[in-house]
């Protein structure tokens, strides 16, 4: 009987972490990651309702997406010194919904410093999604588009993020125009996107100034 026993265990364990099990535990939950895009801010922990859910993020950091069960949750922003204890650097609601992706950038300088919430859409299919944030405090509103060539993104200011615009994939030489010009003020050479894959670039950093103006792509999606 010893056996039996011992067989129906293993039944059940292979069960709970069956494939089904994951995906349902997942579609139960959201997932969300954390990208710091604050030029002037130190490293960061995350606390949401009050625990801790993300730790030493720096400057230009992208955390995994991380579970979180759905409603309205309470997010804390605290220097990394300061251990979760005193009054956060920023305090704000974000509600997020079972089965959802999302992105959440503190943007913004220090003295002003915000949180922005995207949902991201995995892709599929035969093309590549490509979406833009302006996360730069001190930039002008830019154009994205191919170097010497047509703008695939338009006018986005700070804190403005593009819809998905479909390309082919490949790799691509872009550039980060003044809005409205055809003078580029940063190259993205050789940036390779896949199909079926959605992506979002992040301009982050200063314009003439330290740390320097940058681009990170992320892919999309759980």
């Amino acid at each position: 009987m010893k056996w039996i026993w011992s067989f129906i265990m293993v039944v059940a364990l292979l069960v709970a972490v069956s494939p089904q099990s994951l995906a349902a535990e997942k579609n139960n939950n959201a997932n969300v990651r954390v990208i710091h895009a604050s030029p002037d801010a130190p490293a960061v922990d995350i606390y949401v309702d009050g625990q801790p859910a993300f730790k030493n993020a720096a400057f230009k950091d992208v955390t995994d997406y991380a579970m979180l069960a759905p409603g309205e949750k309470t997010i804390q922003v605290f220097a990394s010194s300061a251990n979760g204890e005193g009054k956060p650097v920023l305090e704000q609601k974000l509600s997020v919904e079972a089965g959802k992706n999302y992105s959440v950038l503190a943007v913004g300088k220090l003295e002003n410093l915000a949180l922005k919430v995207l949902e991201d859409q995995k892709g599929s299919g035969k093309k590549a999604g490509l979406r833009a944030v302006h996360a730069s405090p001190n930039a002008p509103a830019v154009d994205i588009g191919v170097k010497g060539g047509d703008a695939l993104i338009k006018n986005l200011a700070f804190t403005q993020n593009s819809e998905y615009q479909f390309i082919d994939p490949g790799t691509y030489n872009l550039e980060i125009r003044p809005a409205g010009t055809d003078k580029a003020v940063l190259d993205l050479p050789n940036l390779p996107v896949e199909a079926g894959v959605n992506y979002t670039a992040i301009a982050l950093g200063l314009l003439d100034g330290d740390p320097s103006l940058n681009v990170i792509l992320l892919k999309d999606g759980k």
